[in-house]
């Protein structure tokens, strides 16, 4: 199974496909010219869920912001469970 996220600006969000077709996504806002990424809402489609698919949408978008030397403000109760449970994320945290 290939899971690939990529952040479809666009639409203000994160997206992962699961060997090519959309699995789900992570929305987000930014703020303060773009350094801080807050994420509102993330939705894993039914048929993908419980296979590890959202932790691997977390992990690449809050890899992404990480690179872009941004911080996150997690308003997405999925995204801040994700970040609670994986210490070595929390300094991504605004």
């Amino acid at each position: 199974m290939s899971k690939v996220v990529t952040d479809n600006r666009e639409q203000s969000r994160y997206e992962i496909t699961v060997d090519g077709t959309l699995a789900g996504f992570a929305e987000y806002a930014l703020r303060a010219n773009g350094g801080i990424v807050v994420f509102v809402h993330t939705e894993i489609f039914p048929e993908y869920e419980g296979q590890g698919v959202g932790s691997a949408l977390a992990r690449g978008a809050l890899d992404d912001v990480r690179g872009g030397g941004r911080t996150v403000v997690p308003l997405c109760p999925f995204i801040k469970g994700w970040i609670e449970k994986h210490p070595d994320y929390q300094d991504l945290v605004h």
